[in-house]
């Protein structure tokens, strides 16, 4: 019988055990909540490491992030957040990269609500009569400020500004409109696709904000050996195949 000596046999073994499965906590744009709790599921079950997931405006991850939040990843729904935190050397120099794309509608509680007319001096005002229109927060979160940015290039802004009801994220603008509470509201074209309680009326023009895109970063304080994998994987054909699935471009591969 053959005799391996003991330091062979031990790295033989450690070779052949699993690796130790690792948790990752990624902080993630409300945006994104379908189609990353899909990606993240296959991951897990390829890997056999753990995902958690916390979603928000991209404007409060960023700041508890700031505040030393012990987030593996990031994914914001604007360049602005992420612009911050890097200037503040609070990213992993080089692992920043734009992963998705999206696009600005206007969507209605009334499923049968006709198209609507953006170039209609009161295109807005006139449909909501005395109701509110639910947007995100439009000085801090994403959605919100591509959505005034779009209203006042198409000179709407004055006339719905009153009316207008501010949530703290997209999808907190979305249940308002899918709730009934608002007639009519502003969101992406994906968090559209994943409510069957709202309809799209208009899809925003691309010229009147700034482009919709979805940079990821690994935060500075991550310690975790498995984030750039992740990461890659999210950037790689599987997860691009889902994102794609749940409406979204890929930002920067000829898809925005």
């Amino acid at each position: 019988m053959k005799h391996f000596p003991k330091v062979a046999l031990l790295a033989l073994v450690m070779s052949a055990a699993p690796a130790r499965a690792e948790d990752l906590l990624i902080f993630a744009a409300a945006s994104l909540t379908e189609a990353l709790q899909e990606a993240a599921s296959a991951w897990e079950s390829q890997t056999g490491h753990r995902v958690t997931l916390s979603f928000a405006g991209s404007s409060t991850l960023a700041r508890q992030i700031e505040a030393g939040a012990p987030a593996d990843l990031f994914l914001s729904a604007n360049e602005t957040w992420m612009d911050r935190l890097e200037d503040d050397g609070l990213l992993r120099p080089g692992s920043r990269q734009d992963l998705l794309s999206n696009r600005l509608v206007l969507i209605a509680n009334d499923l049968q609500a006709a198209p609507l007319d953006f170039t209609a001096p009161d295109a807005i005002a006139s449909r909501l009569g005395e109701g509110r229109l639910a947007m995100a927060l439009v000085e801090a979160v994403p959605a919100g400020i591509y959505g005034k940015a779009a209203l006042m290039s198409l000179g709407l802004w004055e006339d719905v500004a009153p009316q207008v009801a501010q949530a703290d994220n997209v999808r907190a603008a979305l249940a308002l409109v899918a709730s009934g509470e608002a007639p009519l509201g502003i969101v992406y074209a994906t968090d559209a696709m994943a409510e069957p309680r709202v309809t799209v009326i208009g899809t925003f023009p691309e010229e009147t904000h700034m482009p919709i895109r979805y940079p990821m970063a690994i935060p500075a304080e991550s310690h975790s050996p498995e984030a750039g994998s992740f990461a890659a994987w999210l950037a790689g054909p599987e997860a691009a195949a889902v994102f794609r699935a749940h409406g979204f471009g890929l930002a920067g591969r000829g898809e925005e």
